[in-house]
C-alpha cells in the first residue's frame, strides 16, 4: 500500500492476523497482566471481572474458559503463576541460529574486509531478529542512517507486528514501518515510513488508538522534525541504490497455518507459538496449582473460639499464627481433651505436579519444532561428546537449519542494498561490489578438541588429508595467515626431527647426495 492519504483503520491487517499477533506478543511478554488483558478483558473493557460471559459460549466464553480467562473471585488476592516458556522458545531459537556470527563472504577485496566488520556489528541485530521473528511469525531487516551518530548506515531488526508488507510472489516488494512517536490521551501521533525500491517516504498522522487519521508536516513534531530537513518536496528520500530495497524480510517458517487462506496475509511467517497457547496455558495452571498445593501445605492450626483474641466490640476476634508464647490468654478446656489445639496439615503433590509440568513442557518443545532436551538437563552431568549432543537435538537441529533457508536471502539482500547505498552518492565509498554476498551459518554445536584430534589423527593415517587442511580442522576459528604460519612451523619442527629430512649420517640431506661413508 502506498502511503495512505486519508484517515483508515491501523494497522490495515486483517483482524485474524491482528489477534494472533497481539495473543503472541502477550505470551512472549512474560507479564501476567497482559495475558489477563487478553483473555480476561478481550472486548469487554468495561465490565466486572466477574461477568455472565465467563459462561456462555462463543468467542468470549470460549476465551474465559481458559486458564488465563478465568476470573478471581471476589475478596481472593490472584495466585496465577506464569511460567514463561514462550520467552524460552524464542530465545532458543535465537541462539541456535546466532549464538555465533555468519560468515560473510564479499566478491572483491574491499567487499571482503567490509564483511568482516560488519559481520561483528551485525551479529546483536541478528539475535535480536532472531528472538521476534520466533515470536511473532517474522522479523524485517531495515537499513537506517543518521550521520550525527555514524558515518556509515546499519541494519536494524523490526518485529512483525510493527511494519505492513507487500509481497509479489513470495518476495517482498515493499514494507512501510510505523511507530508511535507520542499518545496524549485519545489522540495517537505515528510516523509511517515506507521502502520502496530507491527511495523512503516519510509521513507523519493524528489519529486515534485504532484509526490514523489526517496527514500533517513532519515538522509538526520534534521526532520528526530532523526527517523533514532530509527529504524532498515529496516526503522521499533518495536512497542511491534504485534497484535495492532497503528492508528485507525474514519468516520464520511457512506456510503460516493460522491464515493460509487470507490473501493479504498469505506470505507472513508462523510463529514458534502457533497452536501451543493452550499447552502454554495449561503449563500456567499447573504451576499455579503446585503452588497452591506448597501454600496449603503449611500447618493450619483449628483453636476453639476461647482462645481468639478480640479485636474490640463488634470486630470479632482473631488468631496470630506465628506468635510463639501466649499469656494471660483466657480459654476453656473440653473435658479429656488434653490438647485443645488441632492442627492441619495437607498433601504436597510434589511428584504429580513435576511430571505434569514436564510433559506439558515437553510436548510444547515438540510441537513448536524442538527436541524436549533443548529445554533441560539431560545425562546428570557427565561429559557428552558433539555427536551424542547432535543425535539428542535432532529435531531442534532439522528445525534450525529450516530456519535457516530463510534467514540466508533475508541478510543477504539487506547486506547487498546497505553496500549499494555506501557505494552510492550518499555515502561514496568505493570498491565495494553490491551484489549480495555468501552468507554461511556456524555451526551450533562444535566440536571438542580432543575430537577434532581424533578425526584428525585418523585422516593423517589415511593420508586422506593434507597437513593444512588437518591445521584448519583442528582450529577452525583461524585465519588464512595463521594456519599458513603453523603449517610452516610443523613442517619445520617435523624436518628437526626427521633424519631423513635433516639428512642424518647415512641419509641424503634435502638435495645433496648420502652422508658419512
Amino acid at each position: 500500500m502506498p502511503l495512505p492519504d486519508r484517515d483508515i483503520a491501523w494497522p490495515p491487517t486483517d483482524p485474524c492476523v491482528q489477534n494472533a499477533l497481539a495473543d503472541w506478543d502477550a505470551w512472549y511478554s512474560s507479564e501476567p497482566d497482559r495475558l489477563t488483558d487478553r483473555y480476561l478483558n478481550r472486548g469487554v473493557r468495561e465490565l466486572p471481572e466477574n461477568r455472565p460471559s465467563q459462561y456462555r459460549g462463543g468467542v468470549i466464553g470460549t476465551l474465559s474458559r481458559w486458564f488465563w480467562g478465568q476470573p478471581t473471585e471476589p475478596g481472593q488476592k490472584r495466585e496465577k503463576l506464569h511460567i514463561p516458556l514462550a520467552g524460552d522458545i524464542a530465545r532458543t531459537s535465537s541462539m541456535l541460529l546466532f549464538s555465533e556470527p555468519p560468515t560473510l563472504i564479499g566478491s572483491n577485496d574491499a567487499t571482503k574486509k567490509r564483511m568482516e566488520k560488519l559481520s561483528e556489528q551485525l551479529h546483536p541485530t541478528l539475535l535480536e531478529g532472531g528472538e521476534v521473528c520466533a515470536a511473532l511469525g517474522g522479523a524485517y531487516l531495515r537499513l537506517v542512517w543518521d550521520e550525527e551518530i555514524s558515518d556509515r548506515p546499519w541494519l536494524t531488526a523490526v518485529p512483525a507486528d510493527q511494519a505492513v508488507p507487500e509481497f509479489a510472489y513470495g518476495r517482498l516488494r515493499a514494507a512501510t514501518f510505523w511507530r508511535v512517536v507520542e499518545v496524549d490521551g485519545n489522540t495517537v501521533w505515528r510516523h509511517l515510513e515506507r521502502h520502496e525500491r530507491g527511495r523512503i517516504l516519510h509521513a507523519l498522522y493524528v489519529g486515534t488508538p485504532g484509526m490514523l487519521g489526517r496527514r500533517v508536516p513532519l515538522q509538526d513534531h520534534p521526532e520528526t522534525e530532523p526527517i523533514a530537513r532530509e527529504i524532498t518536496s515529496e516526503d522521499w528520500i533518495d536512497t542511491g541504490a534504485p534497484k535495492h530495497l532497503t528492508a528485507s524480510y525474514a519468516p520464520n517458517v511457512r506456510p503460516a497455518r493460522a491464515w493460509r487462506n487470507i490473501p493479504a496475509a498469505a506470505y507472513w511467517g508462523q510463529s514458534d507459538f502457533q497452536g501451543i497457547e493452550g499447552i502454554m496455558d495449561a503449563l500456567d495452571e499447573s504451576w499455579s496449582s503446585w503452588m497452591r498445593d506448597i501454600i496449603n501445605g503449611k500447618g493450619r492450626i483449628v483453636v476453639p473460639n476461647s482462645m481468639l483474641e478480640s479485636l474490640g466490640p463488634g470486630q470479632g476476634a482473631a488468631w496470630n499464627e506465628d506468635r510463639r508464647v501466649y499469656s494471660g490468654l483466657q480459654m476453656l478446656q473440653r473435658p479429656g481433651d488434653p490438647n485443645p489445639l488441632e492442627v492441619v496439615q495437607f498433601e504436597i503433590r510434589v511428584q504429580q505436579h513435576m511430571d505434569t509440568c514436564s510433559a506439558l513442557v515437553a510436548e510444547a518443545a515438540r510441537q513448536a519444532g524442538y527436541s524436549a532436551s533443548t529445554f533441560g538437563e539431560h545425562g546428570e552431568g557427565q561429559a557428552v561428546t558433539a555427536t551424542e549432543i547432535k543425535a539428542r537435538e535432532r529435531r531442534s537441529l532439522i528445525t534450525r537449519a529450516r530456519k535457516a533457508l530463510y534467514w540466508q536471502p533475508a541478510i543477504a539482500d539487506a547486506l547487498a542494498a546497505q553496500l549499494a547505498v555506501e557505494a552510492g552518492p550518499l555515502f561514496g565509498v568505493r570498491g565495494l561490489d553490491a551484489e549480495p554476498p555468501e552468507v554461511e551459518f556456524q555451526d551450533s554445536i562444535s566440536e571438542g578438541l580432543g575430537e577434532l584430534a581424533t578425526t584428525a589423527e585418523l585422516l593423517e593415517r589415511a593420508r586422506a588429508a593434507s597437513r593444512e587442511t588437518l591445521v584448519r580442522l583442528v582450529n577452525p576459528g583461524k585465519d588464512d595467515t595463521w594456519v599458513k604460519a603453523e603449517v610452516a612451523r610443523i613442517t619445520d619442527e617435523s624436518a628437526m626431527a626427521d633424519p631423513v629430512l635433516t639428512g642424518g649420517e647415512g641419509f641424503p640431506a634435502p638435495g645433496g647426495e648420502p652422508q658419512g661413508g
